[in-house]
């Protein structure tokens, strides 16, 4: 009979023939280990779109504003990321970072909105 193991640790596996782990432990470890490049990815594009998020809704306490690409850009803004756009009937865009939006206007200003219907029912 063929000695079966942990794909884990090596421990000698007991009990289902179909068993592939010792224990959950082992199991979680193995799954986590499989796809942390996938994982480390999706981690960095999250924590940019939150900075991202928390930097527009720190300089837009009121719902509107305007600000200088430069405020942006010294809050450490990245405008690679957003999460949708809005483009309105005039042909205007609007990116937003989740209920955060911002719309380039003249020079090098833009306009920021809070979107406060954001979730679709």
């Amino acid at each position: 009979m063929e000695k079966r193991s942990c794909l884990e640790c090596g421990e000698p596996l007991h009990g289902r023939a179909d068993q592939k782990f010792c224990s959950d432990i082992c199991r979680t470890a193995y799954h986590n280990r499989m796809h942390a490049e996938k994982n480390t990815i999706i981690r960095h594009v999250n924590a940019v779109l939150r900075k991202n998020r928390n930097i527009l809704e720190k300089l837009n306490p009121q719902g509107k504003t305007k600000v200088s690409k430069e405020k942006l850009l010294s809050e450490g803004f990245n405008f690679s990321y957003f999460t949708n756009t809005y483009t309105t009937k005039t042909g205007k865009t609007y990116h937003y970072c989740y209920d955060q939006g911002y719309l380039p206007i003249e020079g090098n200003w833009y306009f920021l909105v809070r979107k406060q219907e954001y979730i679709d029912r």
